[in-house]
């Protein structure tokens, strides 16, 4: 045995640690001010209060020429990059003040300096281009406050006796969804690890179909239809509560499937908080929707919802404001029959009866562990129906229960609450921002009364400071420049509703999102693209125009010339995304595969056993990787086993394929108990889900936009190849 002892790290102060990384000494620095006894007197922190105030009002008022704004914007700009390499919540806070100083002293100079338009046309466009970025600035501001220290919310443990243990109904309502998609929800929910005396499964059917009753029947769990569908899935909810007794409700979109941890993971802190209503866990999707299929962006680039279960949720727990989000969650009785129930006033129940929640003074809370997964929309068509109606509901809540008014509510409940109405409103002042260059370059208009160098000075650091510092908060949940492609792509077909709901919020219904359909064959969808394209040539016209100015003509404004033409040519961009995501991928399975590594084994027919593991997994067969050398042939019967500790599932499958050390095999006929067997070993798995949730790369700004601006070009070419289609199409057409 070597008696050396071990390397001595270097002390602080050390010529060692003056060679280490200066990020390293820098946090170090930042973490021995900041945690310092001094901060925890009622004194320095009044005092540090009113500086921090003053010193922010002299930041964002201070005129300054071009020289000196140039000058103090690359100064922060370089502490805003410094800060970025420094771990820790303290890091990110700093960076939240210098980007808030920095759009502050923008949007101040913006209306102190630049409005004073000289005619009308230059006033229409200027002031529609001032009320969008004041909408971005509020919505950017709240949303800091918003996430600004996100909770990270931990499982409580339950009682060691679990005959003290709550009784707890599970609904699964379905109205129109294929029963093989229920099928799946019903059979994990009936494995959920919870007293068999206090578990009560229960299929909602407004369908009111034999098939689905038979199905329960033959399972054992019990199944309600009501008379009408008033109401949609709120009034379906409401109903089967006035025939139930558990004491906690969870609920289930119909293919939202549970892992057999969720109540035992999710109920502890019910038990623990005599206040807590509800406690909401993430929406996670097994399948692709149309942004991450059409794109083949799926399990590379975060979709459009994981911003809000992976930061927003998180940061509005801290305000006790978490949202009910109609699936995956679970609510106490008693507080929901107080309220009157699942919301009915409104098409996003979910959100209004969290709303009533706490205005009654109940907790809600959030718990950021995946222990349910489901199926996204199949469409683009479809995903924009179910956009459509988050925003039009938002926009009732707006008007029937404004969360800024009324009892029962804190200010950051508010501020939460508002920020999610005011986040549906984006339509216009989106189609806004990918038209204003326009104005200029078609119409002469200023929209800016200043220097195409001043306007520089002020406005990329207030967007610079932007992108950096969302980047910082939003991570692994949301990469740079995404959101300006999920928002253009929904911009035109959302702005109509919310606005009309917002006017009568009587407008409007509920509307299904339809689940576990197929797309037999790849195809544009000309009609959802049809304004992407408007937005595209008008930006392509705009651009051509600037180029023949800058070409053939003498102007005196080149540089205010340049800049629209790079904004517009960013617009180019972002249109051309749009048409990249309305060019729809076959999607042939109705039940989607899960990527997952499970320990398997083969019998054959001859009594050999093969050991083995899963590469994926669906409700009717597996994907296996097998020894090379193996050879199976196509359409060869054997038995596939699954193993969970020392359980032992055994299915009876056909091979499908096999080849270079792989094996596709298709369950044989399985019968009900099989099934439900296939659920518990399968998607019911405890750590189904946990494992690929929040693991993706940290953001990388500049590398998003290269995502992005491939995306672009990808839509180009995706819109030259469908109109020259369309037209040997014609042609062929016509010849006959």
């Amino acid at each position: 045995m070597s008696t050396t002892a071990p390397p001595r790290p270097p002390a602080v102060g050390s010529p060692e640690d003056t060679q280490a990384d200066p990020s390293k000494r820098w946090g170090r620095f930042l973490n021995s001010v900041t945690e310092s006894p001094i901060w925890n007197h009622p004194v320095a922190q009044y005092v540090t209060g009113i500086l921090a105030f003053l010193l922010f009002l002299l930041v964002i008022s201070v005129p300054l020429d071009l020289t000196e704004q140039a000058i103090f914007a690359g100064t922060t700009f370089a502490v805003a990059l410094l800060l970025r390499r420094t771990k820790g919540r303290v890091t990110t806070l700093a960076m939240m003040t210098l980007s808030i100083s920095a759009s502050t002293r923008y949007i101040w100079w913006r209306l102190t300096d630049t409005v004073g338009f000289e005619n009308p046309l230059d006033a229409f466009f200027g002031f529609g281009l001032v009320a969008a970025e004041l909408y971005a600035f509020t919505v950017l501001l709240i949303g800091y406050f918003q996430t600004i220290w996100p909770l990270g919310r931990k499982p409580v443990p339950l009682p060691a006796d679990s005959s003290t243990w709550p009784s707890v109904d599970v609904f699964i309502p379905t109205y129109n969804e294929p029963l093989e998609v229920v099928k799946q929800t019903v059979f994990s929910a009936m494995s959920l690890d919870w007293p068999a005396d206090r578990l009560k499964v229960y299929v909602l059917d407004d369908g009111r179909r034999s098939d689905f009753r038979k199905f329960c029947e033959d399972v054992g769990v019990g199944y309600k239809i009501r008379g009408n569908n008033r109401h949609a899935k709120a009034g379906n909810i409401n109903a089967a509560l006035a025939t139930t007794d558990g004491e906690y409700v969870a609920i289930f979109d119909c293919d939202h499937i549970p892992t057999r941890s969720f109540l035992q993971v999710c109920m502890g802190w019910f038990l623990k908080d005599e206040k807590m209503a509800m406690l909401q866990t993430p929406h996670v999707f097994f399948s692709p929707d149309p942004f991450e299929k059409n794109l083949e962006t799926f399990h590379r680039t975060p979709n459009e919802g994981e911003l809000f279960y992976g930061v927003v949720q998180d940061g509005n727990d801290l305000w006790n404001a978490s949202f009910f989000c109609g699936s995956c969650a679970i609510i106490k009785r008693a507080p929901l029959m107080e309220i009157g129930g699942v919301a009915i006033e409104t098409v996003t129940e979910d959100a209004h009866t969290a709303l009533k929640l706490h205005r009654k003074g109940y907790n809600t809370a959030y718990l950021e562990i995946p222990q349910a997964a489901g199926l996204a929309t199949e469409s683009l068509s479809g995903h924009i129906g179910q956009r459509i109606r988050w925003a039009r509901g938002m926009a009732q809540i707006g008007r029937v229960d404004n969360p800024l008014f009324g009892p029962g509510l804190k200010i950051g409940q508010r501020l939460c609450y508002l920020n999610a109405l005011l986040h549906f409103f984006y339509g216009l002042p989106r189609l806004i921002f990918l038209t204003a260059p326009l104005a200029y370059l078609l119409f002469g208009a200023h929209v800016f009364q200043a220097t195409a160098l001043m306007i520089s000075a002020y406005a990329l650091p207030h967007l610079a400071h932007a992108s950096i510092t969302n980047s910082r908060i939003q991570g692994r949940y949301r990469y740079s420049f995404w959101n300006e492609v999920y928002e253009s792509v929904l911009a035109w077909y959302i702005m109509r509703p919310v606005l009309m709901a917002f006017i009568n919020p009587k407008l409007g219904k509920f509307n299904v999102t339809a689940k576990g359909g197929v797309i037999e064959e790849a195809y544009f969808d000309w009609g959802i693209a049809r304004p992407y394209l408007v937005l595209l040539i008008a930006n392509l016209l705009g651009f051509a125009v600037g180029v023949w100015q800058m070409v053939f003509l003498d102007n005196p404004e080149i540089t205010t010339l340049f800049i629209n033409m790079l904004w517009t040519a960013y617009n180019i961009v972002l249109s051309s995304a749009s048409l990249a995501v309305a060019s729809e991928s076959r999607q042939v399975r109705v039940t989607p595969r899960v990527a997952a590594a499970l320990p398997a084994a083969i019998r054959l027919e001859d009594g050999k056993v093969l050991t083995c593991q899963t590469d994926d997994f669906s409700q009717q067969g597996l994907g296996l990787t097998v020894p090379d050398g193996v050879h199976i042939p196509t359409g060869t019967k054997l038995q596939v086993s699954l193993f969970r500790s020392d359980e032992e599932g055994v299915f009876p499958a056909v091979v499908t394929f096999g080849g270079k050390g792989r094996l596709g095999v298709r369950f044989d006929n399985l019968s009900l108990p099989q099934q439900a067997e296939l659920a518990a070993l399968t998607f019911s798995r405890a750590d189904a889900w946990v494992g690929t949730w929040g693991q993706r790369q940290q953001d990388k700004p500049l590398s998003s936009l290269g995502g992005v601006l491939a995306i672009g070009v990808r839509g180009i070419n995706e819109l030259a190849s469908n109109i020259a289609k369309s037209l040997r199409l014609r042609r062929t057409s016509n010849a006959k």
